[in-house]
């Protein structure tokens, strides 16, 4: 324990450890060493997870159990309701919540730690907010271990201090911060409320643009100049027919017993037929290099672009290797088969890389404008045929290669897909530019949420009183409770579990 006096701390307050904070029927313990053939998935005792822990909530993420039987046998600690927990792993690191109770007795795993701070302790809750705050949040980084996976051992913890308010002062402090993040949770759910209602304007929009919609206006004016897609059709099948002679192979026609009317002039077709070739990547996984070519797999395409910075390397000769098969140009489209199937891009960057377990949609300036053909991708229409007829496999989501060259396009001419190109990016540019603002402010909401928790342990929250009594007075009384239990020989479930080394100020 510790004091400050003139050096930054308010009037009446002191430093002190989690430690000093914790009455004699507390407890400071680490969670449970539960494996997996420990648990059991009819079992009577809910093991709480880190996946459970949140930045001050609580989420209830997890579904695993163990019987009563085995948690006596492993000498559990069983949590109580309004328990503090900390993860001692990221992601965020020592990131703090209160359990709130369950319907089953609940224990919890080794890398939580459990805080509970008994009848003559801290404010529960206001522990809660301090560990959460910047400060200690901070203190908590400076002592981590681990080089692939950061960790905070429970007894570098007890090393840190936090500065403590009067108990009084600690409950006040907790009203205001609960009043200010109440107000401030309110207009982070009305920000994500307008996201959630952005993504489905942009998916009407998609939708429209597909049923002919966007353009009917456009196409009315222009009527009698358009070439109808199916003779656009049959003109890249002849030129085709030409070209590779007996290596010709059309394909089947399109499916579309299932699929909407089309606008007159449009038709029904396949990404076999107006792509000029539809491949997938490597069927081999090259060996890896530091430096080298990047290799591109479905999980590196996302919202639209090409995400390198996940990416590993692969030599220039496996590359060229690789390009022999399914080598990529400016103007191709790439298609996730794998995982969560879809997330189209257009490529439009002159760096090499190779791609697996992605598709390949070689362009063809004759028959589709690129993001056409991609915004199709993305638009509801194709979404719903997509998993309903194309996508195969339980466990793990693909689509196998023949399929995807059976993909139905909605077809219309070539000016008409430059309209539609046209009309959904204007539409997309003010959805855009409304997302950017409220990102923005989701963002502006976090950092005055870390703002209210940094003055509220700067003593700068709620005003302090002069006839509160000092936390000195409550460190005292905790500590000396502790010596007169100690004295009558009690050695209360807080001292910890000795197998564990998880005695209070170990």
């Amino acid at each position: 324990m510790a004091t400050e006096k003139g050096n930054g701390l308010p009037r009446g307050w002191a430093r002190a450890t989690i430690v000093d904070l914790i009455a004699p029927d507390g407890l400071f313990v680490d969670g449970d060493w539960v494996e997996s053939k420990d648990q059991d998935p009819n079992g009577s005792v809910r093991l709480i997870q880190l996946a459970d822990v949140g930045d001050g909530e609580y989420r209830n993420r997890s579904s695993r159990f163990l019987t009563s039987a085995k948690a006596k046998e492993l000498g559990c600690t069983y949590l109580k309701a309004d328990d503090a927990v900390i993860a001692r792993m990221p992601d965020p690191l020592g990131r703090c919540c209160l359990f709130p109770g369950d319907a089953k007795p609940s224990v919890t795993v080794v890398d939580v730690c459990i805080i509970r701070t008994g009848d003559l302790g801290a404010n529960h809750r206001w522990l809660m907010y301090a560990v959460n705050s910047p400060r200690f949040r901070a203190e908590i980084a400076s002592h981590q271990s681990g080089s692939t996976r950061k960790r905070i051992s429970r007894s570098n913890l007890a090393k840190l201090h936090l500065p403590v308010p009067p108990l009084p002062e600690q409950y006040r402090i907790v009203a205001k911060i609960e009043e200010l993040l109440t107000r401030l949770d309110a207009g982070v759910r009305a920000l994500n409320a307008i996201k959630t209602q952005l993504k489905r304007y942009r998916q009407s929009v998609l939708k429209s643009a597909f049923e002919g919609k966007l353009t009917a206006e456009w196409r009315e004016v222009h009527k009698g100049e358009l070439e109808p897609a199916s003779v656009l059709l049959e003109r890249i099948k002849q030129e085709r027919k030409k070209k590779l002679g007996n290596k010709y192979r059309e394909s089947p026609p399109v499916d579309a017993s299932e699929l909407p009317e089309l606008p007159e002039g449009w038709v029904w077709t396949t990404t076999g037929n107006v792509c000029s070739s539809v491949r997938d990547g490597t069927h081999d996984t090259p060996k890896y290099h530091r430096e080298g070519i990047p290799l591109v797999t479905s999980k590196n395409l996302r919202d639209g672009v090409i995400d390198f910075s996940t990416t590993r390397n692969i030599s220039l000769e496996d590359h060229e290797k690789i390009k022999i098969r399914s080598g990529v140009d400016p103007g191709d489209i790439l298609f996730a088969m794998i995982g969560t199937v879809g997330n189209p891009v257009v490529v439009r960057t002159e760096r090499l890389f190779s791609i697996k377990n992605v598709g390949l949609f070689k362009k063809d300036e004759k028959a589709f404008v690129p993001e056409f053909v991609k915004y199709w991708f993305d638009s509801p229409v194709f979404t719903k045929a997509l998993q309903e007829k194309y996508v195969k496999g339980t466990t793990q989501k693909f689509v196998p290669l023949e399929n995807l060259r059976m993909l139905p396009v909605a077809l219309c001419s070539l000016s008409e897909q430059q309209q539609i190109v046209l009309e959904i990016e204007r539409c997309f540019s003010v959805t855009d530019a409304i997302e950017r603002a409220v990102q923005q402010s989701v963002t502006q909401s976090e950092r005055l949420r870390q703002s209210i928790l940094k003055r509220a342990f700067e003593g700068k929250l709620v005003p302090q009183d002069p006839s509160n009594e000092p936390a000195e007075r409550l460190l005292e009384r905790i500590k000396a409770e502790r010596e007169r239990m100690a004295e009558k020989g009690a050695k209360g479930r807080g001292i910890g579990k000795a197998r564990r080394g998880a005695k209070l100020g170990n």
